[in-house]
């Protein structure tokens, strides 16, 4: 794991303490809230390489896990995500605690995939923030473009950048294109070649992971300081 610090976001309502890890950058910019996809908490070795790549280019870095991500790591045994309406309250829960590390810095909900959506629930219910980044959204389910994620997405109004590979198989690359320009606020798409749902490449291309995290991470830096706050 990284030397991120890790710490604990309480809860108003009864459940237990998020756990989260936290990284401030030096000289910060803005602040990020990273969010886990379903399948890899939140100390994941690709959460470690996305905060880690955000930190070295001046963006604090805030991550925490799902309840039910904090119950698989406890209980050693992978547990299926809750449903989105306690995914949701758990990701305000972090998003507020964020708010009091921000200083007054621009704050940015991120996400890897299910996180990545989640992330873009909250921006169409209108709730406060400067911007979404998204790693992997997961447009559909694989192999059923037909069921489409996009319903909310004319309702927000926030600057967004989608990170996507050409071998996602939750992103049809040309349904992501075709619905783009249905979201409400600035949005842009940049592609990793060669991608998968994760941003692993085929060896042929002879790129390490470092690299393409690199990429992304350079890709979400320069649109948090162009778009504005």
């Amino acid at each position: 794991m990284s030397d991120a610090e890790p710490i604990q976001m309480p809860r108003v309502d009864g459940e237990p303490a998020l756990e989260g890890l936290w990284q401030p950058a030096e000289g910060a910019r803005a602040l990020v809230l990273l969010a886990h996809g379903a399948g890899q908490p939140m100390d994941s070795e690709f959460m470690d390489a996305a905060a880690g790549a955000l930190v070295e280019r001046g963006l604090s870095c805030l991550r925490f896990d799902y309840a039910y991500s904090t119950r698989a790591r406890r209980e050693r045994k992978r547990r299926p995500p809750e449903r989105a309406p306690a995914l949701l309250a758990a990701q305000r829960v972090a998003l507020e605690f964020a708010r009091t590390r921000a200083g007054g810095l621009p704050l940015w909900c991120a996400g890897k995939s299910m996180g990545g959506r989640m992330s873009t629930m909250l921006a169409a219910e209108g709730v406060a923030m400067a911007g979404l980044v998204l790693y992997g959204y997961p447009l559909h389910p694989a192999k059923k473009p037909e069921k489409l994620r996009v319903e909310h997405w004319p309702k927000i109004r926030v600057p967004a950048l989608f990170l996507a590979g050409t071998r996602d198989a939750l992103s049809d690359l040309a349904l992501l294109r075709e619905h783009l320009p249905s979201l409400g606020g600035p949005v842009e798409l940049h592609v990793v070649e060669g991608g998968d749902h994760s941003f692993k490449l085929p060896k042929r291309l002879g790129r390490e992971p470092a690299e393409v995290h690199a990429e992304l991470a350079d890709r979400a830096a320069e649109c948090i300081e162009r778009w504005p706050s």
